[in-house]
């Protein structure tokens, strides 16, 4: 009886022992992951700094972006003005020019009586003319019997074969031209100059047969 008594209390004692080592074996990793946890934790515990950090960063990069942008806005708006200003009666100088033409003809067949009240008068108004044209920066473009022909500045209307100019150089001034600044405000009309053979070789070309 005892013998039994005392088989019992060892099977409950080993028994208690396995529960008490089935707990520490539980209560292990349970530590190990509440470690993992709390480094964790601590990491992320500094990505708020590190987000405060990009996004400074991106509203920095936003501001300079920004600025650089009004810069060239307000460069643009002075340009805007000053070409409103220094353009601004383009249409009115175009218009004005054909009379200036008129009058600079009307000049040349009273140039036979310079002396004249008529033609000092003329003389006169045409200087004013020239000086309001100053103004306004207007300018005539400078244009040469002989000169080379640019056609950023010149209208070729006409060729004309010529033995004593070069082929391709303006031969006549038919209309003078002016630019306000530098923006052209109406070229030059001319005549250009052909070289004989070059004249000869475009009469012999056959010419296209009407139907």
């Amino acid at each position: 009886m005892q013998e039994q008594t005392q088989q019992s209390e060892e099977m409950i004692n080993e028994e208690n022992s396995a529960g008490e080592e089935a707990v520490e074996n539980d209560a292990t990793p349970t530590e190990g992951v509440d470690t993992q946890t709390t480094e964790e934790d601590a990491e992320a515990e500094l990505d708020p700094w590190e987000a405060l950090e990009i996004e400074a960063a991106k509203w920095k990069d936003q501001a300079i972006r920004t600025a650089a942008e009004l810069d060239n806005f307000r460069k643009r708006m002075t340009r805007e003005k000053l070409d409103a200003v220094r353009y601004g009666n383009q249409r009115l100088l175009e218009e004005l020019l054909p009379v200036l033409d008129n009058f600079e003809m009307g000049m040349q067949a009273a140039a036979q009586e310079k002396g004249s009240m008529l033609y000092m008068g003329m003389d006169m108004v045409h200087k004013q003319i020239g000086e309001f044209f100053t103004t306004q920066n207007v300018t005539e473009i400078p244009t040469t019997v002989g000169g080379d022909f640019d056609p950023n500045l010149h209208d070729a209307i006409s060729q004309e074969p010529s033995s004593e100019i070069e082929d391709g150089k303006i031969i006549r001034i038919v209309r003078k031209g002016y630019q306000i600044g530098d923006r052209l405000l109406r070229p030059s009309n001319v005549t250009v100059a052909q070289s004989a053979e070059s004249s000869e070789s475009s009469e012999n070309q056959p010419q296209p047969e009407n139907e």
